[in-house]
């Protein structure tokens, strides 16, 4: 990968391209988009034609074969660390909003990092703080790859965009600068402190509650309610069956299962 270079108006092939403020690095492969990341100054991203050890949030394994759209990118996060607590959720409501402007419907943040597409999981997420002043935003889309072929384990739970959109002569790059434009949009407003515009986008796609189950890390069984948002602080909030309301912050949960 070339070395970390300020953002600039215009690179040779061999260094990547430029999406605004964005300078993208493209790999045939790599173990980890979010690992190769950790060499790269704030502005800069890689997209990786495969990764060969892409992980998600609780170090499940990530499949990542030719054809999907696997980013990491760099952002910095100066100043009091809560606005940037959202991070993941406000980088997933960005991904949403750069397939939006694709024409694509009818998607939905399933909390706290997958993008389904009619119950069927399109995309995820994985946010990871790589200084204090730093974070590193992993995407992954399924595009053009098939990733119940790769893995037949995930037969009926996928899909990918080529399959919801004609996507015309669109690359993967093209779709990645898409991405990296709403995520400074969404990076802006949180440097701007306006959290709770983003909640409010949000928890307005998740006005219909509905019943999930919540492992906790470290528990056996699982806490079974109705999933009714987030708070000003971006943790879930679940409504159980006597009527009280619980919160639980994304790293204490292990995974969250719909029910219905």
């Amino acid at each position: 990968m070339p070395p970390a270079t300020p953002p600039r108006p215009a690179v040779s092939p061999a260094d990547g391209s430029v999406s605004r403020d964005w300078t993208l690095h493209t790999l045939a492969t790599t173990p980890s988009t979010n690992l190769a990341a950790r060499t790269l100054a704030p502005w800069h991203a890689v997209r990786s034609d495969i990764q060969t050890g892409g992980y998600g949030r609780t170090g499940r394994s990530w499949v990542s074969d030719t054809g999907g759209l696997w980013l990491s990118a760099v952002l910095p996060c100066p100043g009091p660390r809560e606005p940037w607590s959202i991070l993941p959720l406000a980088a997933g409501w960005a991904v949403i909003k750069a397939l939006n402007g694709l024409h694509v419907s009818g998607l939905r943040l399933r909390w706290p990092n997958d993008i389904l597409s009619d119950q069927r999981k399109l995309a995820g997420l994985l946010v990871e703080r790589h200084s204090a002043d730093t974070a590193i935003v992993g995407i992954g889309i399924n595009i053009f790859n098939s990733a119940e072929t790769a893995d037949p384990v995930l037969h009926g739970m996928t899909t990918r965009l080529a399959d919801l959109i004609d996507l015309g002569d669109r690359t993967l790059d093209d779709i990645a600068h898409l991405v990296l434009n709403t995520l400074t949009h969404a990076h802006a407003l949180l440097l701007e402190n306006q959290v709770p515009r983003i909640i409010d986008h949000l928890n307005q796609s998740w006005a219909q509650p509905r019943l999930v189950a919540l492992t906790l890390a470290g528990q056996p069984t699982a806490c079974v309610g109705r999933f009714l948002g987030i708070d000003h602080r971006g943790r879930l909030l679940l409504g159980e069956r006597d009527g009280t309301v619980q919160t639980y912050d994304a790293t204490r949960v292990a995974h969250l299962r719909e029910l219905e």
